[in-house]
């Protein structure tokens, strides 16, 4: 039971940490660039792009990405797609060139939990700065909407199933646009309470948002919050057989039912009001049932803990006419004057500001075989190496002991653990090819075989013996024969050999698309070196 318990912990975790490096884009050196590729997918929908189109669609936006190349921008995709923002899709390739085949292989859509990201990012760098006014008129709108739902669900017959459906999605909708808003405006009120520098027309300003609508939120919460519990009390009892009746009627997506042994697991996101819990946060926003308070509790402490900052901003300001005052606004206007003023013109400000005047050189004298003048001045003179100790302890003693030396075995176990995995992905792909030599039309090659097969390619081809030969007919015209195109990996114990004949057409496919090869025909063996040593070893 331990152990299973602590394998489920583990999934978890790995579940956790695979959503969360989807955020990984947004703090990357290159996230403007990752910014514009995600707006550019979360433009569309149901949509796959190859290269050429986001190069397109990125030069119509503009911005710091409109300039990517197709090589840089394929590397941003393809880390896109290990972070777990974009997905691959597969389709076949119609290219002139193996360049142009490796570039637009490859598709890539957008993925569910990508968007998601996207969006919530786009709305945080749109508004997040911004005082959003409290949709105060969504409360009472809750309240109607629960008493009118409770008077169907108790009257004899109860309610309709669509009509309850319409009426519940109608409510959360309501409720959730107005928790929401308590939330955004409450967290910008603690973010310019936290300030200890207004001035007179602002605290003014803030105290009338306080007293004023501060004021008639909490009153307005306070009016409703009783009769919303009452509401929600009364329906409580009828909510499991009402949610069971609204299944029934209309299961929606939780209706999918996965079919057969290879079945798979689908996680459903059900629709806010049609799942028990969200009824329980309901109730628990409006009246205490875990003993840890309500929401509206908290909305009343928070309105106490704004009161007091206020109150805060009030002795600070009646302080000043005492000459007890910060000096936050002096300092930041007199950085703002170094911020602005040529170099000559901050060391006058300096020394006036801060009586700093020239440098003392103290007991630290310059190489022997550099000779400085007395009148050299300090600031156009050679530099002087000031040990760390001298310059902030005053003493050349070293203190405390040296540090270990750092244990790097980790980091190499798991690099070679890495190359192991590489090492055994390429002998596999090398197996898969040599099995698949003269039968390509009838396997489907994996991305592995395939990149290992290109590669083979690249190199016999460059490696290829050309030969000239001259027609003899009337029109003498002089071309090149392809006579012989090999490569080979001894490490891999794999022999590629490509043989020109007309007529011939060999299609390799894949699961990153189909590749067609003109007048070309292939040959993958094992290298002469492994067929020698594999008949000594017979031998002996």
């Amino acid at each position: 039971m331990g152990a299973s318990a602590s394998g489920a912990a583990q999934d978890a975790d790995e579940e956790a940490r695979r959503r969360l490096n989807a955020y990984t884009y947004l703090s990357a050196p290159e996230r403007l660039e990752h910014v514009a590729i995600m707006r550019v997918f979360c433009g569309t929908l149901l949509a796959d792009l190859a290269v050429p189109d986001i190069m397109a669609k990125l030069r119509q936006v503009g911005g710091s990405a409109a300039g990517l190349d197709a090589d840089t921008l394929t590397v941003r995709l393809e880390q896109l797609v290990r972070w777990g923002n974009l997905l691959r899709s597969s389709h076949t390739v119609n290219a002139s060139s193996l360049s142009e085949y490796q570039r637009s292989r490859s598709r890539y859509q957008l993925s569910k939990l990508g968007e998601r990201i996207q969006r919530d990012a786009d709305g945080v760098l749109a508004e997040a700065d911004a005082a959003r006014e409290v949709s105060n008129e969504l409360l009472a709108l809750v309240e109607r909407g629960l008493r009118e739902l409770a008077d169907l669900v108790t009257a004899p017959g109860g309610i309709e199933p669509q009509d309850g459906l319409e009426r519940i999605s109608t409510l959360f909708v309501q409720f959730t646009e107005f928790a929401d808003s308590i939330r955004d405006f409450y967290a910008y009120l603690g973010q310019v309470l936290s300030r200890y520098d207004l001035d007179s027309a602002e605290y003014q300003g803030f105290k009338e948002l306080l007293l004023d609508y501060v004021e008639a939120i909490t009153e307005d919460v306070a009016f409703r919050a009783p009769r919303i519990s009452g509401a929600l009390d009364t329906l409580w009892p009828y909510i499991p057989a009402l949610l069971d009746r609204l299944d029934t009627h209309a299961q929606g997506l939780a209706g999918l039912s996965p079919q057969g042994e290879n079945r798979m697991e689908i996680r459903i996101q059900r629709s806010r009001g049609r799942e028990l819990a969200d009824w329980e946060g309901l109730r628990g926003w409006f009246s205490d049932t875990d003993g840890q308070g309500s929401q509206v509790d908290q909305l009343r402490d928070a309105t106490l803990r704004a009161l007091q900052s206020l109150l805060a901003n009030a002795k600070r300001m009646l302080r000043s006419a005492t000459g007890e005052m910060s000096r936050r606004k002096d300092l930041l206007r007199l950085a703002r004057w170094f911020d602005e003023a040529a170099p000559q013109d901050a060391h006058d400000i300096a020394v006036a500001a801060f009586g700093l005047y020239g440098a003392r050189h103290l007991g630290i004298p310059p190489a022997t075989d550099e000779v400085v003048p007395a009148y050299t001045s300090w600031w156009t003179g050679p530099v002087v190496e000031v040990p760390v100790a001298l310059r902030e302890r005053g003493s050349r003693a070293q203190r405390g002991r040296a540090s270990a030396v750092e244990d790097h075995s980790a980091q190499k176990q798991r690099l070679r653990e890495a190359a192991r995995q590489r090492a055994a992905a390429r002998a596999a792909a090398a197996d898969e090819l040599r099995s698949a030599s003269g039968r390509f039309a009838e396997v489907r090659l994996t991305s592995a075989a395939l990149s290992l097969l290109l590669e083979l390619l690249a190199t016999a081809l460059g490696n290829a013996q050309l030969s000239r030969h001259v027609s003899t007919d009337r029109e003498r015209t002089a071309g090149f024969d392809l006579d012989s195109a090999s490569s080979e990996d001894a490490e891999l114990l794999i022999r590629l050999t490509v043989r020109r004949t007309a007529g011939t057409r060999t299609v390799l496919y894949s699961a990153d698309g189909d590749l067609l090869l003109d007048e070309l025909e292939l040959d993958i063996g094992r290298t002469s070196g492994a067929v020698d040593g594999e008949a000594k070893a017979s031998v002996s």
